[in-house]
């Protein structure tokens, strides 16, 4: 027996203090990172306004209960109600964060003694004047799982308590209290502690240990704890018992925490940005053999794509605390946010946190994470990145319609007649590289090689830009159309001169917008006006794109009054707030009398020709048509409106019809021709 005993009574050795309760704060000043709350509080302890309830909520371990004690320490203080209690009285020590507790003092959990019949009895108990203190304090915790009959036992002594009595509700969840209860406290929330202030306090304690730790470990440590000071406290007390030599290494930490190593986050991310769908299974092949959670995976995969979102948007995170990582990861964290751009980043957090929804509960949580990093390897085609399609669309768009000179040269043929080919050699030099050049032409334009009957070069004249037409009649004034097209049977040469006005052109920027780009989306350009201005639009039905000088957009118009109306201020801003949209411009715009093809040799003529210049200048014979145009007197409103609508009326009144058609119709009605019969 006497062995026996012995065995019994052997001694135990002490059980070491949790760090939580090791470093419990036992002043309103030693609280970290709750400054909202103890300044207010401290403020009115000094001034002696003190409430006879109090509500602290918050996340769970951020210091409401310690908060609770340390009120109750100041008020029952010898020398209080004080924010600075002294410590060494008898109230101060048996409320000390290691202390026996003080008898008027009472800490209920609600959890367990929230139903009426004991909020009957601790109103029974409230009564009594306090043994051996200033105030009789209650400190309810997890105050929410108070049933509302509880409450409502409590209600009257927590409206009209007696003087000494004093309560403190804590609670994770303040809008179950009742709302007739919460409304006679005053409210203090708590908060979750920054990751740089939990790393200030955890390296303070880690010195205090003296336990060295790597430096990597502290981000794992900080993020297992949530910005809890206890959870933290805690996960930091687990490492340090495991610690080897009084250290934390690394490798130590990912074992005990089953965090994913990061060189499997880097691997899986590299993988994803490179388009490899080998690399990525092969990282998550590294996953399970390394013994993870495929889940837990996916959440540490979903916090690196949150911190290159972060380090994207906000070049100074890690100042500011916002990204925490060593300083070898951060480097390859901003190569990756460089590498993948924001939008793609922001899907991938989408899907993988869809995914993530979806492995809760999971038999098969391996072929569901697999599945999703499928799901990232493939483009996106869901309906909520309609708009980000849009504007890479139209990005896109604009670097298609910017084609090299070449290319440019291949859009320009059009339906041009002998007599325009003949009458106007410089429109064809002009209009082979592009349909409508920009007005600043180059002066090798009379060296063209263009066929006719009489080669000899014109007399020099004092024009700063002189006409180079065969015409044998020195003089511009008689306009020499008519002798010109008879002697021109040759085709068109408009390949031949493709190559000399090059040199002289401008060097076109890469994704600038030329003549033929705004041509090719003219409809969608008219489209966009017509959705702004219906009158704008139906001006336009008879406008061309004739040139782009510098920042203005150089429109024709056969009609002299919608020319002007165009370039009015109210049509002019429809028309560029179209071309914004459409093509991503802002322009000017003007309008100019006259067709497209009529730029080149409007140009080279004086100003007292320029009436005939209206619609058809290169035309043989002289028409009847554009003579009542250039009338110098301003037509009335009506007119124009009248005028507008029926030019509308002729472009829009029938289907699109056949350009082949066209074209026929148009020899008939200039040239004369006559369609011959098959029969």
């Amino acid at each position: 027996m006497a062995g026996a005993r012995n065995r019994l009574w052997a001694p135990v050795p002490l059980l070491s203090v949790a760090l939580y309760r090791k470093y419990r704060p036992a002043t309103f000043a030693e609280v970290v990172g709750q400054e909202h709350v103890t300044g207010p509080l401290t403020t009115a302890l000094d001034a002696g306004r003190i409430n006879h309830a109090y509500l602290f909520s918050g996340p769970r371990g951020c210091g409401k209960t310690s908060s609770a004690r340390i009120l109750a320490r100041s008020l029952n203080c010898v020398q209080g109600p004080t924010s600075t209690p002294c410590g060494t009285c008898e109230s101060c020590v048996a409320l000390a964060p290691n202390g026996s507790g003080n008898v008027d003092v009472i800490e209920l959990d609600a959890a367990s003694h929230g139903g009426v019949d004991d909020t009957r009895e601790l109103r029974d108990r409230a009564f009594y004047a306090p043994a051996q203190s200033r105030y009789r304090i209650f400190i309810i915790d997890e105050a929410h799982m108070v049933t509302t009959a509880g409450f409502n036992a409590l209600l009257k002594i927590v409206e009209e308590p007696p003087e000494h009595l004093i309560f403190v509700f804590a609670t994770t969840e303040p809008e179950k209290v009742l709302p007739t209860i919460r409304s006679r406290t005053h409210h203090y929330p708590f908060r979750l502690l920054a990751p740089k202030t939990m790393r200030t306090l955890v390296e303070g304690i880690c010195a205090q240990e003296n336990v060295s730790v790597d430096d990597p470990v502290y981000p794992l440590v900080i993020r297992a704890g949530a910005g809890s000071p206890r959870d933290t406290l805690s996960v930091l007390d687990q490492l340090l018992a495991g610690a080897d030599e009084e250290r934390v290494t690394y490798q130590r930490a990912l074992s005990l925490l089953g965090v994913t190593d990061i060189a499997l986050i880097d691997d899986a991310v590299d993988a994803l940005a490179a388009g490899d769908g080998a690399a990525v299974f092969g990282a998550i092949e590294g996953v399970m053999d390394a013994g993870h959670d495929p889940r837990r995976f996916g959440t540490d995969l979903l916090e690196r794509f949150r911190d290159l979102i972060v380090l994207q948007a906000v070049p100074d995170a890690v100042e500011r605390g916002v990204v925490d990582a060593p300083q070898d990861v951060l480097e390859r964290m901003r190569e990756q946010a460089e590498r993948i751009g924001p939008a793609t980043l922001t899907r991938y957090a989408e899907v993988l946190h869809a995914g993530l929804g979806e492995m809760r509960g999971a038999t098969a949580p391996r072929l569901l994470l697999e599945v999703v990093c499928a799901r990232l390897l493939l483009p996106s085609a869901t309906d909520a990145e309609s708009a980000v399609l849009q504007r890479v669309e139209r990005i896109e768009k604009r670097l298609d319609m910017s084609v090299p000179e070449a290319d440019g040269a291949s859009a320009a043929p059009r339906f041009v007649r002998k007599s325009q080919a003949a009458a106007a050699p410089a429109a064809e030099t002009a209009a082979s590289p592009a349909p409508a050049p920009q007005p600043p032409r180059p002066a090798p334009e009379p060296p063209a090689p263009i066929p006719g009957p009489a080669p000899e070069p014109p007399a020099p004249r004092p024009e700063p830009e002189p006409a180079p037409e065969p015409e044998p009649a020195p003089e511009p004034t008689p306009i020499p159309e008519p002798p010109a097209p008879e002697p021109a049977p040759e085709p068109e040469p408009e390949p031949a001169p493709v190559p000399e006005p090059e040199p002289a052109r401008e060097p076109r920027q890469p994704g600038a917008l030329d003549t033929t780009a705004v041509r090719n989306a003219w409809a969608e350009i008219r489209a966009k006006v017509r959705d702004r201005s219906r009158t704008t639009e139906v001006m336009l039905s008879g406008a061309t794109v004739r040139a782009i000088d510098g920042n203005t957009l150089v429109l024709s118009h056969d009609s002299p009054p919608l020319a002007k109306r165009i370039t009015e201020s109210r049509n002019a801003e429809v028309i560029r707030e179209a071309l914004r949209d459409a093509l991503g411009v802002n322009w000017e715009i003007r309008c100019d009398v006259g067709s497209a093809e009529a730029a080149a040799p409007a140009a080279s003529r004086p100003a007292k020709a320029a009436p005939r210049v209206v619609t058809r200048p290169s035309r043989p014979t002289p028409d009847p048509e554009p003579v009542p145009e250039p009338e110098p007197e301003p037509p009335s409103p009506e007119d124009e409106e009248e005028q507008m609508l029926a030019e509308a009326g002729q472009s829009e009144a029938g289907p699109r019809r056949d350009p082949e058609e066209v074209a026929l119709e148009l020899l008939q009605n200039e040239l004369g021709a006559r369609k011959i019969d098959p029969n």
